[in-house]
């Protein structure tokens, strides 16, 4: 059995910015020649999340607006009186999607459906440089 850490940085424009980890994460296990284990991908920070999405152009404009709709942008949370950054619905939504996801890796590969990629979303208010730490535990 083998862990493995690793920490991906990337710089995002916030808003809801929707970033691609599948080639990142498959890569890492290529180069670590995982072939059975799992990957855990975990957001430090309270602004950002990850989870599983089809990465295509329709995703990419429904999902933010479904996060609008659900937690909006435009009012007012306690959390913005408290630090004055206006980015309370932020961390309301990564809340909700939440830090982290764990898939496991089967024949060196990640045992995600055929059309689900593993993505990161910023839901802060303004640009920001970004890490995600992968955790691989296999052999």
């Amino acid at each position: 059995m083998v862990v493995y850490n690793n920490e991906h940085t990337f710089s995002t424009e916030g808003d809801g910015t929707i970033i691609n980890l599948t080639d990142t994460i498959s890569r890492i296990i290529d180069e670590r020649e995982i072939q059975e284990g799992q990957v855990t991908v975990f957001v430090p920070g309270s602004t950002a999340a990850v989870t599983t999405i089809e990465f295509e152009p329709g995703l990419l404009q429904d999902l933010p607006e479904f996060f609008e709709k659900i937690i909006p942008s435009n009012i007012e949370y306690k959390h913005d009186a408290t630090w004055g950054d206006g980015n309370g619905f932020s961390h309301l939504r990564a809340a909700l999607v939440g830090p982290s996801i764990t898939v496991p890796i089967s024949n060196g590969q990640l045992l995600t459906g055929k059309w689900q990629q593993i993505v990161f979303i910023d839901f802060d208010n303004r640009p920001r440089k970004r890490s995600v730490k992968i955790n691989i535990i296999g052999r």
